[in-house]
């Protein structure tokens, strides 16, 4: 027998969280050691959605602005993820050793060359 007062809690359908992250490779790529655009495409073709690649849809869009790759993505998704696939990228192109992954600021990763001559 249902309480008399007592409703059920609906949640509000309203607009999922987007989350947006930038990937800079200006600097990569003032000296022509890599293509943003290829990097681009490497996004496009490995991100998983749900766990399937090539699942993108209108949950992730991948732009490119000269050397600047924008991802704008809805709420389940870690900018941890494209650290990952950034360093596989720069794995597959064997510039790995040359060039790191890192943080300036809370929404974007920036390729950087490692510092050499630290002493």
């Amino acid at each position: 027998m249902p309480i008399k007062g007592l409703k059920k809690k609906v949640a509000a359908k309203g607009k999922k969280q987007m989350l947006k992250f930038t990937v800079d490779c200006q600097q990569p790529a003032d000296d022509n050691i890599i293509e943003p655009k290829d990097l681009e495409k490497f996004f496009n073709n490995r991100i998983k959605v749900e766990g399937k690649t090539g699942n993108l849809g209108e949950k992730v869009v991948v732009s490119r602005e000269k050397a600047k790759i924008h991802v704008s993505a809805e709420a389940p998704f870690s900018k941890r993820y494209l650290k990952y696939l950034s360093k596989k990228y720069l794995k597959m192109q064997q510039l790995r050793d040359f060039l790191r992954v890192v943080a300036p600021s809370k929404t974007s990763y920036e390729l950087r060359y490692f510092n050499i001559n630290e002493d």
